[in-house]
């Protein structure tokens, strides 16, 4: 949405009328909302308040310096001085053009008491403490440095601006983002409770350090040799169970599931289980000695229960990312939820030592 930005140009007036029209003709052409004098040219103390609104209402303050110090309030104080120290002390960034040779300022143009140049030196001074400053003589001089002076304190110091009012959402609009970004809110609390909560419902459900029976197939065979060549393998299919807990289950096929996977690949790590937690114990039989023993293989409907019982748990979600046509296999994801457990699971710890 584009912005306009209203700049306070503050001088004296009759002396630099010339000056400030390059300076305006300079904020116009930048788009930007000049204000200054020429609202309210009989400068006094009734007038004060008003000066101040208008200060209010501005973006940045610019600040021309010439050879005259100008009308004073009651105080001693230029009006120009007044409203340079006003808008500091409202937080306005400033931009200051002081004339680079004063001298050569013609005498109806430059203070002749001594005293009140003093006051216009010490103004200039304490303009010149710690912000943009560029000297001129020129009126031309003026446009480009209040065009760049402007340009660097609009990239380091952006203020608020101004837009048109019909570029600016009506109140139906606003109350619609307003309600659409707390629905937002609403959800994104919700996804941080889902990832974090025991879904409702699931405590009845076989979970964690409970045991499951697996009932799985093995193959044992002798080791190869040249005979088996001529007359085959003495191969025999056995069947079994054991009993392991659901964490320890999960903990080998969620890692899996951080992005996705097939049943084929989640099936194959389960038979790697099965052989890790069975092998030793298989091999050690005397009825196996000097056996091969392969070919772990979970049972089909055993399987399918694992699966169904982590959805139901809430722990893993059946992926809907597109696919080719031929591809018809089924492939599962973590669920926000199943994320976390699985980092509860297998995340290493901190040793407590």
């Amino acid at each position: 949405m584009d912005k306009r930005y209203q700049v306070f140009i503050s001088s004296t007036y009759a002396d630099l009328k010339e000056e400030r029209r390059y300076v305006m003709q300079a904020l116009m052409e930048m788009n930007c909302i000049p204000a200054g004098m020429e609202l309210f040219p009989a400068a006094d103390e009734e007038q004060w308040e008003f000066i101040k609104k208008i200060i209010d209402e501005c973006d940045y303050y610019l600040l021309i310096l010439a050879g005259r110090y100008g009308s004073m309030t009651s105080d001693g104080i230029s009006y120009t001085e007044k409203e340079f120290d006003y808008a500091v002390q409202k937080g306005l960034k400033t931009i200051c053009l002081i004339h680079k040779n004063p001298t050569d300022i013609p005498l109806k143009n430059s203070e002749d008491d001594p005293e009140i140049r003093k006051k216009l030196n010490a103004f200039c001074e304490k303009a010149r403490q710690g912000r943009m400053v560029s000297f001129w003589e020129k009126p031309e001089e003026l446009k480009s440095s209040a065009i760049l002076g402007l340009l660097n304190a609009i990239n380091k110091y952006p203020s608020i601006g101004f837009v048109r009012a019909d570029l600016v959402p009506d109140e139906s609009s606003v109350t619609e983002i307003l309600k659409l970004r707390n629905k937002v809110s609403e959800l994104e609390t919700q996804i941080k409770q889902i990832s974090t909560t025991v879904p409702a419902g699931t405590e009845e459900f076989a979970q964690g350090d409970d045991l499951f029976e697996i009932h799985f197939s093995y193959i044992v065979s002798s080791p190869p040799s040249f005979l088996d060549i001529q007359f085959g393998n003495d191969a025999k299919k056995y069947r079994t169970k054991f009993k392991i807990s659901w964490n320890n289950i999960f903990s080998c096929i969620a890692p899996l599931m951080v992005n996705e996977a097939s049943e084929e690949s989640l099936e194959k790590a389960l038979n790697g289980l099965i052989a890790a937690c069975n092998q030793d114990e298989l091999s050690a039989m005397k009825e196996f000695a000097q056996k091969i023993i392969s070919g772990y293989s979970i049972y089909n409907d055993i399987f399918h229960i694992i699966i169904i019982q982590f959805k139901s748990l809430g722990l893993i979600i059946k992926s809907t990312k597109n696919r080719s046509v031929k591809d018809t296999g089924t492939y599962w994801t973590l669920s926000p939820y199943g994320d976390t457990v699985m980092t509860r699971l297998i995340a290493i710890k901190r040793d407590k030592k």
